[in-house]
């Protein structure tokens, strides 16, 4: 029941209504027994400064930020972690004394279900090779070297971010637009990921997934209603060598065209989903300061698909 007590977080967004975020936070809320709500928020574009200082006088506690608001939002907070900064965009903001402050947690979200294909990977080889009582490591050599990713818009800015951590040697970003590449590739001179990151246009395509350990879409082509299309044609994904990982951001559908091209070349797949649960999860972490159910908000999900 809510009451003058409940504590309030959020994700704000413009428009807001299609968010899957409440189902998945407030299942989570539930099951923990708190006293929280998280509701969606609209918030136009021109309205965000003073939405924030209605959010501190009501005592908001924290809220999500999504599109159009992930970048416009940096100018408004007190702090911004290094992750985000590195990054450019926040999507997890909480209150502090000081004011707002912000992170990305997308990176992580990203990062959780392709450290745990690694994991796999990485135990099955093990099996093969050491004895039974082998405590289970993750050497740097499990996790993918090259990186492929396709488009270069904002939900690649994370993925970069989040392979320059994994500690792949390339990241190879790959788009359309010549002047585009370039702005993005050099919107990282002042971090260290650039020392391992690579932009090409569309055509270098064909040596470029012969040679990734990983392969990962961040466009939107696929999602639903568009769900006969791909962003590779059935040749290019043709050279995708087998066992390495193709990730799709998109979760509608399950699984994606591009996904099933890439499990006909034997590779290993991993959908949108479970990056949506991970990067809610990191976020209610820091929110209510102690563990949260991740297979409940996985389950809220699911029903909600």
């Amino acid at each position: 029941m809510i009451t003058g007590k409940t504590k309030l977080l959020g994700v704000i967004g413009h428009p807001v209504e299609h968010s899957l975020s409440p189902a998945m936070h407030n299942a989570a809320i539930a099951h923990l027994g708190l006293d929280y709500v998280y509701l969606p928020l609209p918030v136009k574009p021109e309205d965000l400064a003073v939405a924030l200082q209605g959010f501190a006088a009501i005592g908001l506690v924290g809220f999500n930020a999504t599109i159009p608001h992930k970048q416009a939002i940096l100018p408004f907070l007190s702090e911004v972690s290094p992750v985000a900064q590195a990054v450019g965009a926040v999507n997890t903001v909480w209150r502090t004394d000081e004011g707002w402050t912000g992170t990305n947690t997308d990176v992580e979200g990203f990062l959780a279900p392709l450290l745990e294909k690694s994991k796999v990977k990485s135990q099955e080889s093990k099996v093969e090779t050491d004895s039974p009582n082998t405590n289970y490591q993750l050497p740097i050599t499990n996790y993918p070297q090259t990186a492929v990713i396709l488009g270069n818009g904002g939900a690649a800015r994370a993925v970069v971010a989040g392979c320059s951590q994994l500690g792949c040697a390339e990241i190879c970003v790959v788009g359309r637009n010549e002047v585009k590449l370039q702005e993005f590739y050099t919107s990282w001179s002042n971090s260290q990921v650039q020392a391992n990151l690579q932009v090409y246009t569309w055509d270098k395509l064909p040596d470029l997934i012969a040679r990734a350990d990983l392969l990962v879409n961040t466009t939107p082509i696929g999602m639903y209603p568009h769900v006969d299309r791909s962003p590779l044609s059935l040749s290019e994904m043709a050279v995708l060598k087998q066992g390495a990982i193709a990730y799709d951001l998109i979760y509608t559908p399950r699984p994606t065209l591009f996904l099933q091209q890439a499990q006909q070349q034997g590779a290993r797949t991993i959908d949108g989903l479970e990056m949506l649960v991970q990067q809610g999860a990191a976020a209610l972490k820091i929110w209510l300061q102690q563990p949260v159910p991740v297979e409940i908000m996985r389950q809220a999900l699911q029903q909600q698909l």
